[in-house]
C-alpha cells in the first residue's frame, strides 16, 4: 500500500492525524467544501494555531482555491518559505543566527538540521517531499504592504470605490458599509466614531450622495465636498445650522494631515485594492495574497482591515451563487477587530461576511489566542471550531459556551472542558457541524518552512522580484512622458503674454483644477470632453449608461485635436471660478473661433460613435457571457465556479457508483477481523498493520470515513502488540494472510482506477481548456447626447 495519498485529486484537505490507539493514528481529512461555513481556531500561543492555519491555506493552495490573509503579527508570510528539494542550503538564509548558536552549531549545521527535521516531519505524516514542489507551483504567492514599500505596494486611499448596483439595491447593506467606512476614515485622525455626531453624519451624507449616482471618492474630493458639500440641507435643518462652514474647515484640515503627510503616497502608489486581481492571474492559478500590516499603527490597521472586508464584501455581491468552494479569506488574529461588547468598523462587515459568504461559496477562517475578546453571537455563524490549548478556567468556559451555542447545546460541556484541559501542543479538537460527534487530532507537518514572524526586510527580499516588475509595468506612458517633454518644454519658454488669461467665446465653458494651497498659481490649458453614452442590447440584457469625460493636452502651437492623446480624468471635481493670483499659458488660437468650437464637439461626437465600444467575454461551450459590469477576472472567476460545479457534480456521481464498491469492501474486512481475532495469538504485526494499511487507504479518505471502523483499528492494533514476530506455520493464518493481500491488492486497483477517473474529470474541466473569447456591443448614433466641449485649466 502507498504511504502517501493525493488527497487534493479527491477535494480533502489533509489537515493531521486522528488518534486511534496509542501506536496508531490516521490521517484526518476534511472536505474542503465544509469551509463554505467557515472555521474558527482557538488556542493560546504555543498550541500550533499558526500551523493548523498555515496547513488549511496549504492544501487550498494545492487545489487551486484562492485566498486573501490577513496578517497582523507577520507569520502568514512563512507560506513563502518552501524548499522542494529540502536541502540545508534553501534554509541557511532564513536561520536564525542566535539559533545555531544556542545549539553549539554553524549556520550551516544548523540549517542542515533544519532541512533534515522538515524532511524526516513531512514524510512521517502520510505526505512526501513531492507536495512541497506541487504547493510552490500551485498558486502564486504575493506579500502586501499597505502604507508601506517593504512588500507590494497597495493603493487603497486614492479611491473609495462607488459598490455594485447589488448593494446600492440593498440600503441596509448600503449604510452598513458607508458607516464602517466613514468610522474608519475618521479612527485615522483619532475622532471617536459615533453614528450621532456630526462628523459622521456629515461623512456619511456625502459618501451616500457619491455612491447612489455611482461616484467614486478620492481622499482629496472627500476633503473638499466636507468644505462645500454637494447639498444644502441635512435632516430638516440646512447645512450652515447643522455643521457650521468653520467647523466644517477644522474637520478638513484635520483629514488633510493624512494627505500632507509624506508617507502618504505609500498608501496611493501600487496595484489597486481590486479583490478580483486578488484572486486568480490571467492563466487561472489562484493567488495567496498576504496582507501584512504588523508595521501599521492601531487605527491604521483597523483602517486597513475594515477597508479591505468592505471591498470583500462589495465584490462578493456581485458574483453569482455557487456550491463550491471559491475563496477563502483568514484572518491570523481577530483580537480586537471582533470584540463582544464594542462596535469597531471591522465589526459590522465581519459579522455580515459571515452570514452570506457561504452562499456565495467564500470561506472564512478566524484564528485567536483570545477566547473572551469574540462575539461568540456573530461566530454562532461558524461551521467548524478547532480548539487547541487554552490557558485560563475563563478562556475554556468561553469556547465551550460559544461552540455550545453554535451547535444548539448538543455538547457535553463537561466531558469537553476535561478534554480541552488536557490537551498537548499542536492537538485540537474539531468539531464539525457537516459531521457528528468531535474528533481529536495531531495536525500535520507544514510544507513550508516556519521561521516565525517575517520581517519588512524579510518581506522586501522574498518580493524583491515582483517589486520591480510592478515598477516597470507602472512606468509612465509614451503619452504621459510626451505631455511632461511638452509642459518643460511650453513652461520653459513661457512669455509675459501667458500671465493674462486668454479671451474665449461664451460658447464654451471653463473649469479649474488647484491641488495646492499657494502664493500664485501657474494654469495649463486641457481640452475637456465629455458625453453621455448608453449601450443597448436586448438580446444579451444589456443597458448600460456611463458618462465619459477625457482632457487632452493643449499646446498654443497645434492646429488641430487628436482625440487619441486623450486621458481620463473621471470622478475628478472642478472649481468655476479661477483663483487670484492664477496666471495661464496660451492656448491653440482655432479655440477662439466659435465655428471651430461647434466643428470640434462634432468631431468629438464622431470620434465616440467610431471607437467607444463595451467590451464582453463569452466561453461558447458553456453558454456563458459575461454581464455589462463584470470584468475579465469576474467572469473567469465566475466560469471557474461552474467549472468547479461541473467536477464536483461529477465526483458525486463517482462516490455513488462505488458506493456498492465500498460496502463490498467493508463486508470482506469485517470477515477477516473475525478470522484474524480467532488466531490473535498467532498473527504477526505485518498481518496486522497490513489490514490497518486497508482500513486507512484513500477508498477510506475518499468517502470521507475510514472503510474499517476505529474501534476495530483498536483491537487490531491491540492483537499487533502482543503478536509474536514471526508467522507460526498454521495452513488457517496463511488462508488469513493470503485474504487480506488478496484484499490490499483489490483495493489498490481500485484506487489506481478511482484516482485516473477524478484525474479525467479535473483535465476534462480544467479552465485552459475553456476559451474566454471577447466580443463587442457598439453604440448607435441615437445613443450619444450630453457631448459637451469645455476648456480645464489645470495647475502645474
Amino acid at each position: 500500500m502507498s504511504s502517501t495519498i493525493d488527497y487534493e485529486k479527491l477535494k480533502l484537505f489533509y489537515i493531521g492525524k486522528e488518534k486511534i490507539d496509542e501506536d496508531i493514528s490516521i490521517p484526518l481529512v476534511y472536505k474542503n467544501k465544509d469551509l463554505r461555513t467557515h472555521a474558527a481556531i482557538i488556542g493560546m500561543t504555543g498550541s500550533g494555531k499558526t500551523g493548523l492555519g498555515i496547513s488549511l491555506l496549504e492544501e487550498a493552495a494545492i487545489d487551486n482555491i484562492p485566498s486573501i490573509i490577513i496578517d497582523p503579527k507577520g507569520d502568514m508570510g512563512n507560506l513563502l518559505l518552501t524548499f522542494p528539494n529540502l536541502k540545508g542550503e534553501d534554509f541557511k538564509p532564513w536561520i536564525e543566527e542566535q539559533d545555531a548558536i544556542n545549539n553549539g552549531l554553524s549556520l550551516d549545521e544548523q540549517a542542515q538540521k533544519t532541512a533534515d527535521m522538515w524532511e524526516k516531519g513531512i514524510t512521517g505524516d502520510f505526505q512526501s517531499k513531492e507536495r512541497i514542489a506541487k504547493l510552490k507551483n500551485s498558486a502564486d504567492f504575493s506579500i502586501y504592504t499597505p502604507g508601506s514599500t517593504a512588500g507590494i505596494p497597495i493603493s487603497i486611499l486614492s479611491s473609495f470605490k462607488a459598490p455594485g448596483e447589488k448593494i446600492l439595491e440593498d440600503y441596509d447593506l448600503l449604510s452598513s458599509l458607508i458607516n464602517s467606512t466613514v468610522s474608519s476614515i475618521l479612527s485615522l485622525v483619532d475622532i471617536k466614531s459615533d453614528s450621532s455626531s456630526k462628523e459622521n453624519i456629515l461623512l456619511c451624507s456625502i459618501f451616500m450622495n457619491s455612491y447612489t449616482q455611482d461616484k467614486n471618492l478620492s481622499l482629496e474630493q472627500l476633503i473638499t465636498l466636507i468644505v462645500t458639500p454637494p447639498f444644502e440641507k441635512v435632516g430638516i435643518f440646512d447645512l450652515e445650522t447643522f455643521f457650521s462652514q468653520d467647523e466644517r474647515l477644522k474637520l478638513a484640515l484635520k483629514l488633510n494631515t493624512i494627505i500632507a503627510n509624506p508617507s502618504f503616497k505609500n498608501w496611493i502608489e501600487g496595484e489597486p485594492l481590486d479583490i478580483s486581481n486578488l484572486l486568480y492571474d490571467e492563466n487561472g492559478k489562484a493567488k495567496v495574497s498576504i496582507f501584512s500590516i504588523s508595521h501599521l499603527d492601531d487605527a491604521q490597521r483597523m483602517f486597513f482591515v475594515s477597508l479591505l472586508l468592505n471591498e470583500m464584501l462589495t465584490w462578493m455581491r456581485r458574483q453569482e451563487g455557487t456550491s463550491s468552494l471559491k475563496a477563502l479569506l483568514y484572518m491570523d488574529e481577530i483580537f480586537g477587530y471582533f470584540p463582544p461588547s464594542k462596535n469597531p468598523p471591522s465589526k459590522q462587515p465581519m459579522l455580515t461576511l459571515l452570514k452570506q459568504a457561504r452562499s456565495f461559496g467564500v470561506g472564512i477562517i478566524l484564528s485567536t489566542q483570545n477566547p473572551v475578546d469574540i462575539d461568540y453571537k456573530g461566530l454562532s455563524n461558524i461551521g467548524t471550531w478547532f480548539i487547541g490549548r487554552l490557558q485560563t478556567k475563563q478562556d475554556k468556559e468561553k469556547v465551550i459556551d460559544g461552540l455550545s451555542s453554535a451547535n444548539e447545546g448538543n455538547i457535553d460541556k463537561k466531558e469537553l472542558l476535561n478534554t480541552i484541559s488536557n490537551l498537548e501542543k499542536r492537538t485540537f479538537i474539531m468539531k464539525n457541524i457537516n459531521e457528528d460527534g468531535i474528533k481529536i487530532f495531531q495536525t500535520r507537518w507544514v510544507l513550508s518552512y516556519l521561521k516565525g514572524p517575517i520581517s519588512k526586510d524579510d518581506i522586501k527580499k522574498l518580493m524583491s522580484e515582483k517589486i520591480a516588475k510592478l515598477k516597470e509595468k507602472i512606468t509612465p506612458s509614451n503619452l504621459t512622458k510626451k505631455h511632461i517633454e511638452k509642459k518643460e518644454t511650453t513652461s520653459n519658454s513661457k512669455s509675459s503674454n501667458d500671465y493674462i488669461k486668454p479671451i474665449i467665446p461664451n460658447i464654451i465653458e471653463q473649469k479649474y483644477s488647484y491641488y495646492s494651497q499657494s502664493d500664485e498659481y501657474s494654469l495649463q490649458p486641457y481640452l475637456l470632453c465629455s458625453s453621455s453614452i448608453n449601450f443597448v442590447n436586448t438580446t444579451k440584457n444589456i443597458d448600460k449608461k456611463e458618462d465619459i469625460i477625457y482632457k487632452i493636452y493643449l499646446d498654443k502651437n497645434i492646429d488641430e485635436i487628436n482625440f487619441e492623446e486623450k486621458e481620463d480624468v473621471q470622478n475628478s471635481i472642478f472649481e468655476h471660478k479661477s483663483r487670484t493670483n492664477s496666471s495661464f499659458y496660451e492656448l491653440p488660437s482655432f479655440l477662439q473661433n466659435e465655428r471651430e468650437i461647434k466643428s470640434l464637439q462634432k468631431e468629438f461626437s464622431n470620434y465616440i460613435y467610431r471607437n467607444e465600444k463595451l467590451n464582453l467575454f463569452k466561453n461558447t461551450s458553456l453558454k456563458l457571457t459575461s454581464k455589462q459590469d463584470e470584468s475579465l477576472n469576474d467572469f473567469r472567476t465566475r466560469l471557474q465556479d461552474k467549472l468547479n460545479e461541473k467536477i464536483d457534480d461529477e465526483v458525486e456521481k463517482l462516490e455513488e457508483r462505488f458506493e456498492k464498491t465500498q460496502k463490498s469492501l467493508e463486508k470482506k474486512l469485517d470477515k477477516l477481523y473475525i478470522k484474524l481475532e480467532k488466531e490473535k495469538e498467532q498473527a504477526s504485526a505485518k498481518t496486522t498493520n497490513t489490514l490497518i494499511s486497508i482500513g486507512t487507504s484513500i477508498l477510506g479518505a475518499f468517502f470521507g470515513n475510514s472503510i474499517l471502523s476505529k474501534t476495530n483499528m483498536t483491537k487490531v492494533a491491540s492483537s499487533a502488540r502482543g503478536a509474536s514476530s514471526v508467522l507460526k506455520e498454521r495452513s488457517d493464518i496463511k488462508y488469513v494472510e493470503a485474504d487480506i493481500q488478496n484484499l490490499a491488492k483489490e483495493i489498490e486497483e481500485l484506487e489506481e482506477q478511482l484516482i485516473e477517473e477524478i484525474e479525467e474529470i479535473n483535465k476534462n474541466y480544467s479552465i485552459s481548456n475553456y476559451k474566454i473569447e471577447e466580443f463587442s456591443i457598439n453604440l448607435r448614433r441615437k445613443d450619444i447626447y450630453n457631448t459637451k466641449i469645455q476648456i480645464l485649466w489645470e495647475e502645474i
